[in-house]
């Protein structure tokens, strides 16, 4: 049961930041590129590659701990449903152009900014 309580608690935070997140970016920056679904990824990509390494080198968290981190938060989180939506409907507008960008900038600086994570939490 504490796992789904974790999952769910997770699940919940991770959904209000990425809504919080996105929907603040949107208003500073418009919505003619989906940047706030980019930035929700590319900062999730960053913080599962840090938690990864962070739980496995630095501090051993138990399992139910991981679940809230990793698979709630996380997973709540990021939004690659989203971004492959948006992508399509660049692309269903007749911007083949973005929706390329957005495509190759997600996949790179994701796994770019999931690196530097991995690396980050490796040397705390």
């Amino acid at each position: 049961m504490i796992q789904i309580l974790n999952l769910v608690l997770g699940g919940i935070l991770g959904t209000l930041a990425r809504y919080l997140i996105s929907g603040g970016i949107y208003r500073v920056l418009g919505t003619t590129f989906p940047y706030g679904t980019f930035a929700v990824n590319i900062l999730g990509c960053f913080l599962v590659g840090f938690f990864a390494s962070f739980m496995d080198e630095k501090i051993v968290l138990n399992a139910n701990l991981r679940l809230l981190f990793m698979v709630g938060f996380c997973g709540a989180f990021t939004t690659f449903s989203t971004f492959i939506y948006e992508s399509y409907n660049l692309i269903k507008d007749g911007d083949t152009l973005r929706a390329f960008i957005n495509i190759l900038l997600s996949v790179i600086v994701g796994f770019l900014v999931f690196t530097i994570g991995i690396k980050l939490g490796q040397s705390i």
